[in-house]
């Protein structure tokens, strides 16, 4: 997921220096929730883990 929002920021930075600023707006946006939604399902993760997780001895 990570990969998909760094491919549609190299698209935004593209499309921002050829002009196009309704695509590169586009891009940035898709980039943006692509991270959060990251980040959220990072923290979810983390979160179980630590719960639900068995320690080793």
């Amino acid at each position: 997921m990570l990969r998909a929002a760094l491919a549609f920021f190299v698209i935004a930075l593209i499309a921002g220096f050829f002009g196009f600023i309704g695509i590169a707006g586009a891009a940035i946006e898709i980039a943006r929730i692509l991270f959060y939604l990251f980040v959220v399902l990072f923290l979810v993760s983390l979160i179980a883990g630590l719960l639900v997780g068995k320690r080793v001895r």
